[in-house]
């Protein structure tokens, strides 16, 4: 684009990132040749923005840091099926300084609604959103929400700023090809800047005035139909009476409210990003095809959030989260620790007679559900009564086919897998078809079932049946060794209804796929890539909020010890980055979503070509074929998705 002329050529030194994280840590500054550097007292509203800003793309698997160098301004172009979210990241980099009070200056940001020739949108804010990439000790993770459809940011000396745009194309959206832009402009210094915007007063009284609007037309139970048209008549009346008002003068003409793109409102000087979104007619499943079951800790909720187990305001907190987390095709669980590693694990906080239960169950995004072997909240009757009403209930419903039990947590000893094996036989005393899932990554130390730990390790099948169902094993017991992976399989009987899942947690270990804080973009996101080479039917993650103790929302954030960084933690307090209290997703959770989109192109792919011919596409892009073998680049990713768009863009199901 034109605004790229002033980029600088630099050759890019081979510098590493926190555990082959393949960011630009450890770039100097000195690295800048500019001749064209401005110079004494710079007014942004008489310099093109592109004179004061480096501006450029990466992508969603990029770990954008803040010594990351500038590269080379391009258009963005993207694919995504509908229900996909796909996301792209914009880097901005000051050149000079042109504000004081230690910044080096302040930028707007704003996004336009994306449109298509037959006038089709995606409209920002509910399909286009916006977030600052924040590092998280040091490296970029938290994904802090930005205000839509214009942000201003601080941009500071010798520092480069990541923001994540996202878009969530809707099921129905109709295909094409829509377009939008990006428009990035200098502002002048933070005071000025902000001086457009409403005071308190102002902001009072168009609060009182929206608030009027609302309580005219609310309630309307029992009101006749003539009275229900004259409150929208008034409410009508109000409303346009607001947007003739001062604060809106400048959006309005005499034709009446006209489009930012038409309106000389973003000066001459911007710099302005084209996006390109292709959105072709495939649609991705509702209910993932592969269940991936996350454990949120109800023990940090309460006391992070100071809310008593089992009162009003815990059933909210964990209803949030809970919802909260559905939008990244993962299935919430909440978790509580006991002895020995055995875990009271439950997706829904009310009994299944409680109407929010069938609410929870239902819906279409959830793909598996834990069901809790003894009562979450103290009810007065014992554990077995307890179990056994939920099961009698849940049993009769439809989706009684997704539920699960998770009843020990890697059982390491005879005594534990006993006592798996007799809560096992309780439930299925009261459900034969429930299914018990079990993790673990050894068979029982003071009971050898061979003669080598990997022969005891593919034995504990047949030591466990019937009593579990799912096996879920570590990969670190796979390591490198991927053609373990079938002798795992070889093991199980899906004609007697077993499955194999896996699960990462502190290890594998760079370079393996995990989600561990630093680690490459594409290695995050290959661990879906390595579930489906491996032909697990199902994933489970420990915690997605697992972080120290800590007894305010806005309590920094802290690691647990004795775990990689980031283990057990997806996302953050919202409280802990703004006012607001949505919880904050991490890079890695979003590369977690990815990685479950890719499985749905596999699975697209494979049914029309083969599961074979599904892994060959993996190879043959370089996008994986191993567990240190897979791409440190983008590239390879987008090659796979045109090609499955290529060749299965006729076929609409999957």
């Amino acid at each position: 684009m034109e605004n790229s002329e002033n980029h600088q050529e630099t050759i890019v030194p081979p510098v590493e990132g926190v555990a082959g994280g393949g960011t630009a840590y450890g770039w100097s500054e000195t690295l800048v040749r500019d001749p064209n550097l401005l110079k004494g007292a710079i007014d942004p509203a008489k310099v093109h923005s592109s004179e004061l800003v480096h501006v450029w793309c990466m992508p969603s698997t990029a770990n954008v840091g803040p010594q990351d160098m500038p590269r080379e301004l391009e258009p963005i172009s993207l694919l995504a099926a509908r229900n996909e979210r796909e996301s792209v990241q914009i880097a901005i980099r000051p050149k000079v300084s042109w504000a004081g009070s230690g910044i080096a200056g302040t930028v707007q940001v704003q996004c336009t609604d994306l449109r298509s020739t037959s006038g089709d949108r995606l409209v920002v804010g509910e399909s286009l959103r916006m977030r600052r990439v924040v590092p998280v000790i040091g490296v970029p993770d938290a994904l802090v929400p930005l205000e839509l459809p214009l942000t201003q940011l601080n941009l500071f000396p010798g520092e480069t700023t990541a923001i994540w745009v996202s878009i969530d194309v809707p099921n129905a959206q109709p295909p094409g090809q829509y377009e939008g832009e990006l428009i990035i402009t200098a502002t002048g210094d933070v005071t000025e800047s902000t001086a457009q915007f409403l005071g308190k007063s102002e902001r009072h009284q168009l609060y009182g005035e929206l608030k009027n609007c609302l309580d005219v037309v609310e309630p309307i139970d029992g009101k006749s139909p003539d009275e229900l048209v004259e409150r929208v008549k008034s409410a009508t009346s109000s409303l346009r009476r607001i947007l003739l008002s001062p604060p809106f003068s400048d959006l309005y003409s005499e034709n009446g409210v006209v489009d930012m793109m038409d309106e000389d409102a973003i000066t001459n000087h911007s710099i302005r990003l084209k996006l390109t979104l292709t959105v072709w007619d495939f649609v991705l499943p509702v209910t993932p095809s592969l269940p991936a079951v996350i454990g949120i800790s109800d023990t940090v909720i309460e006391d992070r959030f100071g809310v008593e187990h089992g009162s009003s305001e815990w059933y909210e907190a964990l209803d949030q989260h809970y919802k909260w987390l559905l939008q990244y095709k993962i299935s919430p669980y909440f978790c509580r620790w006991r002895e020995n590693m055995r875990v009271l694990t439950y997706t829904c906080p009310w009994p299944a007679d409680h109407p929010k239960s069938d609410e929870y169950y239902s819906d279409p995004r959830l793909a598996a559900y834990a069901v809790p072997y003894s009562p979450v909240v103290s009810c007065g009757d014992t554990a077995k009564d307890t179990l056994q009403r939920e099961v009698e209930i849940l049993r009769t419903k439809n989706h009684w086919r997704k539920a699960y039990f998770y009843l020990w947590d890697e059982p390491l000893n005879l005594e534990h897998y006993e006592g798996i094996r007799n809560m096992a036989s309780d439930i299925h005393a009261y459900a034969p078809d429930a299914r018990i899932m079990t993790t673990y990554y050894c068979g029982p130390s003071d009971s050898p079932l061979a003669s080598n730990n990997f022969e005891a390790f593919l034995k504990i099948p047949e030591f466990l049946r019937p009593h579990t169902q799912i096996y879920c094993t570590s990969e670190w017991v796979i390591g490198n060794r991927e053609e373990l992976a079938k002798d795992i399989i070889a093991e199980i009987q899906p004609e007697n209804g077993e499955e194999w899942w896996t699960y990462v947690c502190m290890g594998p270990s760079d370079p393996h796929p995990n989600w561990h804080l630093g680690m490459r973009g594409t290695q995050h996101r290959a661990v879906m890539w390595r579930v489906w080479k491996e032909g697990g039917t199902g994933f489970l993650y420990w915690g997605a909020n697992c972080y120290e103790k800590a007894m305010s929302p806005s309590a920094e954030i802290r690691f647990r010890r004795g775990l990689p960084p980031g283990d057990g933690v997806l996302y953050y307090p919202g409280q802990v980055f703004s006012s607001s209290q949505e919880p904050v997703a991490s890079l890695r959770l979003e590369r977690l979503l990815s990685g479950l989109q890719d499985i749905e192109y596999f699975k697209l792919y494979a049914s029309r070509f083969g599961r074979d011919e599904s892994l060959h596409l993996l190879e043959k892009t370089g996008m994986y074929q191993g567990p240190e073998r897979y791409t440190h680049e983008h590239m390879p990713i987008d090659v796979m998705r045109g090609e499955v768009f290529r060749t299965c863009r006729s076929d609409n199901n999957i």
